[in-house]
């Protein structure tokens, strides 16, 4: 099979975009994808649709699609590391909507989705446990998943409250780029959530990771809250980001030479509520490959 080093430079690019999921445009004062391509354009170069198969998309992504506008795939119901999880019901109800998406690739939070067996609207997100073995089976059910499909498989790494293993969170997921040769998702709330909750600088074990494997980046703000005593991260995508996200960003941008897309996830807030992220977002882009590869099109 062709190595990642030269599949990624057929992979197309997107730019900056935005997400959704089945119904988040129908939400009060939510964002309108449509109405912001309308209006920013840069900002909505691709649409990044979360797909449940039991769902599929609404019509708002739908919409989408018909218009010929870039996607990219984002799975929301999928245990990479259990193989039982690749079904066939799964496997060609997730190729139907591939064949209606045309994605520029297959994305997802490389966590456990669902806990048990795979049931209708059950939503549930944890981290993976960040050791080897953990590692193996993840990388395992991506190169399975991308045979079965036929679409760069990019995995994410999860938000989470309680993470277990010896491993860094970006040691474990450079594990598994190199055991899958994949390129990769980096969430860069989902990244300052786990080093807040580490006791680790934002920036720790990003020049040790292998740069050239990121593909596409997320921004998202996180609230903190806290239940009877209990303090957390909610990463509920509002548009105020952290300062420490917006830290990981604004260093990870420049030095990622394959970075193809990136993500403003905002999808349930006003229009005006999420422009000068957008514009922050498009400043840091503007001195990046990402940004030459553009002008290039």
């Amino acid at each position: 099979m062709t190595a990642f080093a030269e599949r990624v430079r057929h992979l197309p690019v997107l730019g900056l975009g935005i997400s959704t999921e089945y119904g988040a445009a129908t939400a009060p004062a939510a964002l309108d994808p449509l109405a912001l391509r309308a209006a920013y354009p840069a900002f909505a170069a691709f649409l990044e649709i979360g797909v449940e198969v039991v769902k599929g998309i609404d019509d708002t992504a739908q919409q989408w699609v018909h218009g010929g506008w870039p996607t990219t795939y984002h799975f929301l119901d999928l245990n990479l590391d259990e193989a039982e999880d690749f079904d066939t019901p799964w496997l060609s109800a997730a190729a139907r909507l591939a064949d209606q998406m045309q994605p520029a690739w297959l994305c997802g939070d490389a966590g456990l989705w669902h806990f048990g067996r795979r049931e209708r609207g059950h939503m549930l997100l944890l981290p993976p446990i960040l050791c080897a073995e953990a590692a193996r089976q993840y990388a395992a059910g991506i190169l399975r998943l991308r045979a079965e499909l036929g679409y760069e498989i990019l995995p994410e790494n999860p938000p989470g409250q309680v993470y277990l293993g010896p491993w860094h969170l970006l040691e474990f997921y450079a594990d598994v780029a190199e055991r899958a040769d994949t390129g990769v998702v980096l969430d860069c709330a989902h990244l300052a959530m786990y080093q807040q909750l580490m006791g680790h600088p934002p920036c720790t074990g990003l020049e040790g990771f292998p740069l050239e494997r990121i593909v596409e980046l997320h921004v998202a703000g996180t609230t903190p809250r806290t239940h009877e005593g209990f303090a957390y991260w909610d990463d509920d995508h509002t548009p105020h980001v952290l300062p420490s996200t917006w830290e990981i960003f604004e260093w990870v941008a420049p030095r990622a030479p394959n970075l193809k897309a990136v993500v403003f996830e905002c999808e349930r807030n006003p229009l005006a509520a999420v422009v000068p992220g957008f514009e922050r977002i498009a400043t840091v882009l503007a001195s990046t490959v990402l940004a030459q590869r553009e002008a290039e099109r």
